[in-house]
Formats: C-alpha cells, structure tokens, sequence
C-alpha cells in the first residue's frame, strides 16, 4: 500500500480508496483490528491527520468500526453487498458531444483549463468541513444556508453593484433549478422573450415548463427593445453583461430602457443572467440591471460554475421583494438541491479571500490567451478575411470568416484536422436566419502557445 503526493487526489482519499480495495478483497480480514494511526503514519511517511481522515471516511461507510480504547476493526461484509471486481454488463450510453481527447484543439465555448481550479485549497475546505460540521448532514434552510447567502450578497454589492440581503438570495444546483422555480413565480398566462441568438439550454428550460418562447432578436447593443414592445411578452430573459453568444455588451442608455418597458406593466420581468460577468478583460464593468432598477422588476441569476469550475453546480437567484412573497408563499415545502457540506465549502472559499484571489488569477490568465489568439490570427494569412467581435469579455469571441466557405464547410474543415469549434448557427431560435459564416472560438482550455498553433493551423486550413 502506497499513497503518491503527486496524484490530484488528497493523500487521505488516496489511501481509503486503497483500503476500501483491501477490504472488499479479503485483504483485510473480518474483525481485524487495524494498525494505529501512528504506526500507520510511520510506515506511510504522512501525517497522523491523513491516516484519521481515512479511517473515519472508512468509518462512516460502514467498512470499519471504532472502539474506545481499542483502535479500529474490520467490519464483516455480507457476501451478497461485496462489490465485484468483474465489468457489470449495462446499457451503452450515447455519446452527447466531442471527446476532449478526440481533437488536437478544444477551441469550443464549454471547454476551460482544469488546471487553474484550485484543488489543494477545496480539498482542505471540504474536508475540515466535512470532519468539523457533522451537523451539517441535516436538511438545511430551503433557500440555501445563511453564511454563504450572506457572503453572495455582500460579493455582488461589492463587485456588479447588486443591492439585496441575504433574505432575496435562493442557492441551487444549476440555473436551470432556479428558472423552474421563477416559472411558478410568474402568472401562468406570462409569455417569454428571449434574446435571440441565445442560450438553447435556457430556451428548452423555459418551454419544458409549458411557457412560450418568443425569440427577440439582438442588434449590436442586446435585445431589439423596439420589436420586444411589439410582442406580447410580460417577461424577458436576458443577458446585458455580455450576450451569449455574440458577446454584445448593453450600454446603460439601452438597459435604462429596458426597465422602463418592465414598469410599464405590473405583471412586467426581467431575468437578468449575468453568467460570466466576472471575465471582463477591458474597461470597468457596466452595473448590473439589478443594481440600477428602482422599482422591484428584475430577478438576477448568476453561477459559480463558470468562475470555479463547471462542477461547482451552485447558482443563486435573486428575487425582487414581490417575487420573494410569492416564493415564500408557494415554496415554502422545497428542498434545497445543493449539499450544505458543499455550501459551506464555497463560504469558506469565499471568506478566506480564496475565490477573489481565483477570479483575478483566472483573468489574467484567459486575458493572456485571449491576447495570444488574437494576435495569431490579426498577423495569419488570413487577416484580411476575417472580423473579430466581441471579444472584451468571456471566454470565447465570434470569427466572422469571408473565405467562400459556408459555416458547415468551415467547421468540417477544422474538425477534419484536429480542432474542435462551434458555429453560431445552433444558437439560433425560430427561423431566424443566422449570421453567415460566422464561429465561435473559445480560447480557455491552452495555453498561448498552443493558440498560436491552432491559429496556424486554422489560417492553413481556410485560406483561399
């Protein structure tokens, strides 16, 4: 038995993987009593801490049991609950998109650098958290747990201009949890508009909840406010900070005028998603919409799976004072969706300073890709073929290329030699003709050096 301090996983996990194996495999016999934790440590070469935070994971499971002034025993496993070593025979499952190994460039919008996510410092977090709050296995408050409600509005004050307490914020897995729940908040004859082109997943949320989607479309300033007024919507999703996916940013003027269009009416909202408002590159960020409405109508969605990492299932929604009372009087019965052993990982995270130091660290390492990508392409063979816009924030910007080549013919042709990319097209709603030619480039997931090679890769693939 060894544990590898270079391996991502934490020592202590490590080894009650490894004794987990030993156990299930008769290595271990039944009513063995287990080596002390000093012992175990000598042999090892690590702490004592690591060995007791092995031994009560090992615990906790069942595998092992502690007596006082014992140490520690093997429990007997029924011969039926051993977990077999043999492949289960099972239903394939379809694949749902590109293999990140498939392709020499990732260069699509979902994919980011795994290696900035800070894993010693969320080990260390969850597992105090996980040893120190056992309470914290109980159902906790539905609208997710106080400090790290608190610890998102005091942030969003300080950094997007947001003015709510603790009081407005529900934690939940994903932001897809949170529309559902503003669904049952909205009357049930609202209609919905969206920006379009926009985010498919947001559009097949809101529709899977019996809503109509009417697609709104998006001029060089956000949403057409002019053809929103024409329509039939007493509710519009929108996304001000920086559109997705064409990357537009709304001035103050227009975003001005579009709460006024919602103060219009009493039954009047604006879902303002702003996703990734973290990863401006250029310029100080405009306030948010929630910050700068005065009359209650904008209910305010964000995430952390963008700022940490796509795992890190934990969005929160901000609602105006009336939506609050009927949220409170409709979903007093919910169940929060997100562990609170994870909560109060990500409050920690947070209060330590861990998650502001992350944010910086994050931006000055995608600006400088986003730079290096960029200037490969500005100095390609290619440059005088191509338009780049909106690439002031978030991690991709959009390629307009005019080779002759279609968006289909540009994308085959990449995909054909090894790089992974994405059309605009599939972004569109309704029957809205897309931008011609046009792509998506996401730049996270290489380095620098590695965007110049697939820009010259690209600039050898689509010149003509």
């Amino acid at each position: 038995m060894s544990v590898h301090t270079k391996k991502k996983e934490p020592l202590y996990y490590q080894l009650y993987l490894s004794m987990v194996k030993d156990i299930q495999q008769g290595i271990y016999k039944e009513n063995e009593k287990l080596p002390s934790k000093r012992v175990f440590s000598d042999y090892l070469g690590v702490s004592q801490n690591t060995i007791d935070a092995a031994y009560q994971m090992l615990v906790t499971e069942g595998y092992i049991r502690a007596l006082p002034r014992s140490g520690f025993y093997v429990n007997p496993l029924e011969a039926s609950l051993t977990i077999r070593q043999e492949s289960v025979t099972s239903v394939p499952i379809p694949e749902t998109g590109d293999m990140q190994n498939e392709y020499l460039f990732q260069l699509s919008t979902n994919s980011i650098d795994v290696e900035t996510f800070p894993y010693a410092t969320w080990a260390k977090l969850s597992k105090e958290i996980m040893y120190s709050q056992p309470d914290l296995i109980y159902p906790g408050n539905q609208q997710g747990d106080l400090c790290l409600r608190q610890a998102i509005a005091d942030y969003l004050y300080k950094y997007r201009s947001v003015h709510c307490t603790a009081a407005q914020i529900i934690v939940g897995a994903g932001i897809e949890y949170l529309l559902m729940i503003l669904n049952v908040l909205f009357d049930s004859d609202s209609l919905f508009a969206m920006e379009n082109p926009g985010y498919p997943k947001v559009y097949q949320t809101i529709t899977n909840c019996g809503r109509t989607v009417e697609p709104i479309n998006v001029t060089d300033t956000g949403i057409d406010i002019a053809t929103l007024r024409q329509s039939k919507a007493d509710i519009v999703y929108v996304t001000p900070s920086h559109q997705f996916p064409t990357g537009v940013v709304m001035p103050i003027g227009k975003r001005l005028e579009l709460l006024r269009w919602a103060d219009e009416k009493p039954n009047r909202f604006i879902i303002e998603d702003d996703y990734d408002s973290e990863l401006k590159f250029t310029g100080k960020p405009i306030p948010s919409l929630q910050g700068i409405d005065t009359a209650g109508k904008v209910a305010y969605i964000g995430t952390f799976s963008r700022s940490i990492a796509p795992s890190v299932r934990i969005a929160y929604l901000v609602l105006p004072p009336i939506l609050l009372q009927k949220y409170q009087a409709l979903c007093f019965h919910y169940s929060p969706t997100v562990s609170r052993f994870e909560q109060h990982t990500l409050f920690q995270f947070i209060k330590g300073g861990h998650f502001e130091r992350n944010i910086n660290r994050n931006r000055n390492t995608y600006r400088k890709r986003r730079d290096a990508l960029i200037s490969a392409l500005k100095n390609s063979p290619i440059a005088n073929q191509i338009t780049i816009m909106g690439a002031n924030t978030g991690l991709h910007f959009l390629l307009q290329v005019e080779n002759g080549m279609s968006e289909a013919e540009l994308i085959a042709s990449a995909k054909a030699n090894g790089i992974c990319l994405q059309g605009i097209s599939p972004y569109y709603l309704g029957n809205s003709p897309p931008m011609a030619h046009t792509i998506l480039l996401g730049f996270a997931h290489h380095t620098p050096e590695e965007l110049q090679q697939a820009a010259d890769l690209l600039a050898s693939i689509w010149k003509t």
